[in-house]
Order: structure tokens, then sequence, then C-alpha cells
């Protein structure tokens, strides 16, 4: 049986998720590569493909004539992977997306250049339907190896659904607010093996939020806990969380 054509494509990020990939000098990844064909990844090699099983697309939907490339993609993949937060949820792009002054923000006197045009931040599955999700900034990379290795087996990968307060307390770590820290952890998605707390890192939620958050009782924590002033407070999950929170506003299309 021949392996599955495996391609790797980019929209609007740093490219910081693939770089990650040419970082994964392990066992298992270099093990994988006995089982997959990879065909396409612009970061690695210039050859392409017109068939693809498995397309992983890292980075946010950001400009509508993005939006045929991406039907591309979709059109010539089986299975499509959104990976990195840029991709599955707009990730820190989605900041500007209450900024009508973005642009003058980042760019001054230069904003108005046509290659800098662009429309909100927005995950990929606003775009094209997508099958699976790899969350983080940057990505796991043991979660993409365990993904791709359901997929292989033909089963279904599955993907934490619970607060990364769950993996800190099955690795017995010191909570960051009994340390006079900050955390949002309480309603951040797990997955990830809670590595920042257990560095002494706060968790910033950059694998996006559980479903049905209780944004409310983070604020009252993070006040109460963590010292901060309501203001701050309201505002600290907005960093890889834009599009998700609850007040979440958009400056349209």
């Amino acid at each position: 049986m021949s392996k599955p054509k495996v391609a790797f494509f980019d929209f609007t990020c740093c490219e910081g998720c693939q770089i990650e990939l040419t970082n994964f000098g392990d066992t298992n990844f270099l093990e994988l590569l006995n089982h997959i064909d990879i065909v396409e990844f612009r970061e690695a090699m210039t050859e392409t493909s017109d068939h693809i099983d498995i397309a992983f697309i890292e980075g946010s939907f950001s400009r509508e004539e993005d939006r045929k490339r991406l039907e591309k993609i979709r059109e010539r993949a089986g299975v499509v992977i959104a990976y990195g937060a840029c991709a599955v949820t707009g990730g820190i792009n989605a900041l500007k997306n209450d900024r009508p002054d973005y642009k003058q923000c980042v760019y001054g006197k230069d904003a108005e250049m046509p290659h800098l045009d662009s429309q909100i931040a927005r995950p990929i599955s606003d775009a094209i339907k997508v099958d699976f999700e790899v969350s983080g900034c940057p990505m796991d990379k043991y979660e993409f190896l365990d993904i791709v290795s359901h997929l292989l087996h033909g089963k279904t990968p599955v993907v934490p659904n619970y607060p990364v307060c769950v993996e800190c307390k099955r690795n017995e770590q010191i909570c960051r607010f009994d340390e006079g820290d900050y955390c949002l952890g309480m309603i951040a998605k797990a997955g990830c093996g809670a590595k920042c707390p257990a560095d002494g890192i706060p968790c910033e939620a950059c694998r996006g939020f559980i479903d049905s958050p209780n944004e409310a009782a983070l604020k009252k924590v993070l006040m109460e806990r963590g010292n901060m002033s309501e203001k701050w407070a309201e505002k600290k999950t907005k960093m890889f969380t834009a599009n998700l929170r609850s007040d979440a506003k958009t400056l349209g299309v």
C-alpha cells in the first residue's frame, strides 16, 4: 500500500508551527516519515503534488483573495487539518479585529500600501471545512504526531476538551495562584501537558477555551487571587482568544 501524501500550507502567520516541524529530530517523528510521503512543504522543499491525502494548514484566514486558494486545497485533500493557534482560532492576528486603526498603528505612513491590505483575521474553518485541529502556539509536536498516527490507523483523533487545570493536578504541579502569580488554566483547553505552568510560566490559553468557558469566574479569580485590576482582568485572555471571547467584536469584511 502506498504512503499517504501529506502537504503543508501557510496563510497569515509567522510560520512558527512549520518551523517547529523542521525541529522534530526525535525518533518518533523520524519513524513517522517512514509511513507518510511529504509532497508539498514550502519551508523545506520546492516540489508540489496535485493529489493530497492530508493537508495541514497554518495561519489565519485574513484576506478574501485567499478563499479560492483554500478552496483549492480543500478540493485536492482528503483530510484538512488546521494546525496552530492562528489557523484554529485566528490567534494573535485576531487582536486587530476590534481596532479600525490597526494598519496605522502597525505600519504608520506605509499603512495604505496595497500589499498590506487585509480583512479581519479568522480561523481557517470560516473559509473551508476543517476535519481536525491541532491547537497551540506553536502547536504541540506530540499532539501532532498523535493525530497523524490515529489517521494512519483509521481512527478518529481525540482532542481534550477539559481545562489545563486538570493536567496540572494530574502532574501534581503547584498552582500558579499559590505562587502569587496568575493563570488562565481554569478555562484554557488542555492537551499540552500543562508545560508552561510546570516551568513556572502562567498559562495564556494559546490552545483556546474549553466549551462554555466561565469567563466571569476567571475574571473574579484574576482580581482576587491574581491581584489584577478589573480592566486588566477583563483583557487578560485576549492575546490568543480574541475571536473566542464573549465580547468579541469584528470590523466586518
